[in-house]
């Protein structure tokens, strides 16, 4: 890789425009004086020798980001607003919506004119050198097994529901886990496309049930059914420090895991398609988003379940985990698949095992899916908790991940901005204050989450650690 970086693309010696955008001419890398095409640095070659991973075209990219985006984060953001008030989450939904569009651009647009760049690791080294990329590879792969701990808990929850705890929830989980890995073992994302449709389907059906039924019942499922109650629906909220900061981790988490985007990219036809896929995605997962939410939350108050399926009552509960159940599964073994896919080429890139089903080649990717995947199921059982694996998940890995490092990607293509004219300075001053964002979510996030947990631990909120319990709210 290290030859790969020297002689791939400074993004000076491409043709640029008057706002820096490359996005619709040709790149070029320069080996000395000599232009040669970018496609000679793409990690995936396309090749009619071996496995040809370059597969994916921009509508099949959309799904496979829609369902990346769209399961988790839908579940949790109505739970959310009620610690940060309808406006408040609302506002919280547009704006993290907003800016983790925006850092997708950033690392879209690095990718693509950075060619040997597979990964958000790979960014890294190129602006940081090897400890950053060592520290991203970290914290990355981390990211994406919390996110596969949180659809383990979300299976088990399920079939819970489904079977009114019929056998312990650990053993539940065991068996998502296994189902996940399997998932998570098909080798390239085109070949999972379909898997992608039937997920965000089955899950966008489920929820679209719940918000729905919540506003044919006259009183949310899991308020007092008899006498008086508080709904608890507030407009303006006044959360503490921990909840307030736990609640925005949540909805930031929801739509900040763009990070997953990159490894997709490399598997593209034409790389340079991928702004189609994204704003696709990222428009319709907002909307999504903040209707669904904001409907949950103005008819169950402070009675919202996690994850939201719950919501709506045990018959409606059965039937949206039934048909949502795919959609979890899915999301797991996607979140399951990048972790995976990410070790996968660090360990054999730029070997000839990487495009040809070699022992090593099979032995590698099934052992990749296999350890991370027992990995997020002892993480599951240990914090079995939804919400706090998401929130944990957002402020220690996605805040630095998907905030501070594009602000630093940014920069070091546009350094040269903080001496230009007055809308570049702002520009150039804008992407500093990303980066001290980043590592304000990243302390004050993971400070608020680690409190919560150790409250509600203390509270007896969260059963113990592998405990059997019904998780599920089904008995």
């Amino acid at each position: 890789m290290e030859e790969e970086k020297k002689r791939s693309l400074d993004i000076s010696n491409a043709p640029s425009r008057a706002n820096g955008s490359v996005e619709d001419t040709k790149v070029y890398v320069y080996d000395g004086d000599k232009p040669q095409d970018a496609e000679d640095f793409e990690v995936f070659k396309k090749t009619a020798d071996g496995v040809d991973f370059r597969t994916v075209g921009w509508v099949k990219a959309t799904v496979i980001f829609l369902k990346i985006i769209f399961a988790t984060g839908v579940l949790s953001i109505p739970l959310a607003m009620h610690d940060l008030g309808a406006v408040g989450g609302a506002l919280c939904v547009l704006a993290f919506g907003a800016l983790n569009t925006y850092t997708a651009v950033i690392q879209g647009n690095f990718r693509n004119n950075h060619a040997h760049c597979h990964s958000i690791a790979d960014m890294a080294e190129h602006v940081g050198g090897v400890a950053l990329r060592e520290l991203t590879g970290v914290m990355f792969i981390i990211a994406y097994i919390l996110c596969t701990s949180s659809g383990i808990i979300g299976v088990a929850t399920g079939i819970n529901a489904l079977s009114e705890h019929g056998a312990c929830t650990v053993w539940f989980a065991f068996v998502a886990t296994a189902v996940v890995i399997v998932a998570a073992s098909v080798r390239k994302f085109e070949q999972i496309s379909w898997l992608t449709w039937a997920g965000f389907i089955s899950i966008f059906v489920a929820v679209l049930i719940i918000v729905v039924a919540v506003t044919t019942r006259d009183r949310p499922a899991a308020a007092p059914q008899t006498g008086p109650y508080e709904l608890g629906y507030m407009a303006i909220a006044h959360p503490t420090f921990v909840a307030g900061i736990t609640a925005s981790v949540n909805i930031f988490v929801s739509s900040a895991g763009t990070s997953a985007f990159l490894p997709v990219i490399s598997e593209m036809h034409n790389p340079r398609d991928y702004k189609k896929a994204l704003f696709t995605c990222m428009g319709f997962v907002t909307a999504a988003y903040l209707s669904f939410s904001l409907v949950v939350y103005r008819w169950c108050g402070q009675w919202v379940a996690s994850p939201s399926l719950g919501s709506a009552g045990q018959t409606i509960k059965k039937v949206s985990y039934g048909i949502g159940m795919i959609g979890l599964i899915v999301s797991a073994c996607l979140y399951l698949h990048v972790a995976a896919k990410y070790v996968f080429v660090r360990i054999l890139r730029n070997s000839r095992h990487l495009q040809h089903g070699t022992a090593i080649h099979w032995t590698t990717w099934l052992g990749c899916n296999v350890v991370l995947g027992a990995i997020s199921f002892v993480i599951s059982q240990g914090v079995p908790i939804f919400n706090n694996i998401l929130a944990l998940a957002g402020s220690i890995c996605f805040a630095p991940l998907a905030i501070a490092l594009p602000g630093w990607l940014w920069l070091f293509d546009y350094g040269s901005w903080r001496k230009g004219n007055a809308g570049q300075q702002v520009a150039y001053w804008f992407h500093w204050f990303l980066i001290v964002l980043g590592l304000f979510f990243l302390v004050g996030g993971a400070y608020g989450t680690i409190q919560q947990i150790i409250d509600e631990y203390n509270n007896g909120e969260i059963g113990s650690a592998f405990s059997c319990a019904d998780n599920s709210g089904s008995t």
